[in-house]
């Protein structure tokens, strides 16, 4: 049985492509259910949702028909929630998995990323630079809206985020000019290009946000002591989160646990056209799921 948690680039639980997943695991004997996640819903992200996942496990693991054997899968930044689910014990021993396909480690790394492109090969490595989309930031933005004490600027901050969601190129000067302190901070961190302004720009942001961001965060947490199994999938191209992040969030993992496929066309969530190579990865990593199914180790 499976929780499928969907991140926030679906559109809500009748997305086609979360629909399309939902029943091919169904089609490979899996039984499936789809939290339907009001935040999710209106593209916010909260660790609140961690609740939401954790009731979700709960709630198929009562049901007479489940089989014995439960996982989770978390799709982009859902994978976040369903690790913070499972480090409750009374959920994450009931879970035998957790599949995480384009999923993150550390916050602050992909929010440097989602904003200037730039990210670390390596911890402490040197600095790589790839185009980002810059739907990650405006759903940051609309992310954060509740955190913001002045209404006026959460709405105008909204217009903005909604506007560039539906035209990168937009001009928003219109809707800038009227933000107050708060409004601007949240601006000012999403336009921003130059990697050694992120930390900065951050720590200008309402504590609220600051807050939220550490709740979040995957890096401060000690995952070791978790004791499901994780089977992770990233693309190497992701425009969103680097696939970085799931080599440092495997590397985090407990020893021996987690298998890692990396693709070289998975731009996030969504596959562009393979080559044999790619859907020889995919295979093998269907193949790892099916084994997970039934308690291969």
């Amino acid at each position: 049985a499976l929780v499928l948690v969907p991140g926030a680039a679906a559109t809500g639980k009748d997305d086609p492509r979360l629909v399309a997943l939902a029943n091919a695991l169904v089609r490979a004997r899996f039984l499936v259910l789809v939290p339907d996640l009001p935040r999710v819903r209106e593209l916010r992200l909260s660790s609140r949702d961690a609740s939401d996942v954790g009731d979700a496990v709960l709630y198929l693991a009562a049901r007479p028909e489940t089989p014995k054997r439960l996982g989770a899968v978390g799709v982009s930044y859902a994978l976040g929630p369903v690790i913070l689910a499972a480090l409750d014990p009374k959920i994450g021993h009931r879970l035998a998995f957790i599949v995480g396909i384009g999923g993150y480690y550390d916050a602050h790394a992909v929010m440097a990323f989602f904003t200037t492109g730039y990210y670390r090969t390596v911890p402490g490595g040197k600095l790589a630079w790839r185009k980002p989309n810059d739907y990650g930031k405006w759903l940051f933005v609309l992310s954060n809206l509740d955190y913001l004490k002045d209404g006026h600027d959460a709405a105008l901050l909204s217009s903005i985020a909604r506007r560039k969601l539906d035209d990168p190129n937009a001009d928003v000067r219109d809707l800038a000019a009227g933000l107050g302190p708060e409004g601007r901070a949240v601006l000012a961190f999403a336009d921003n290009k130059d990697d050694s302004r992120v930390e900065s720009l951050f720590a200008a942001l309402p504590r609220a946000i600051r807050d939220e961001v550490a709740a979040l965060d995957l890096k401060t947490r000690d995952l070791s002591h978790l004791s499901p199994r994780f089977l992770l999938l990233h693309g190497r191209d992701d425009p969103i989160i680097p696939d970085t992040e799931s080599e440092r969030l495997a590397a985090a993992l407990p020893a021996g646990r987690t298998d890692l496929f990396l693709v070289d066309r998975l731009s996030h969530v969504d596959l562009k056209k393979e080559d044999f190579a790619t859907a020889f990865t995919l295979w093998r990593a269907a193949f790892r799921l099916l084994e997970l199914r039934d308690g291969v180790r």
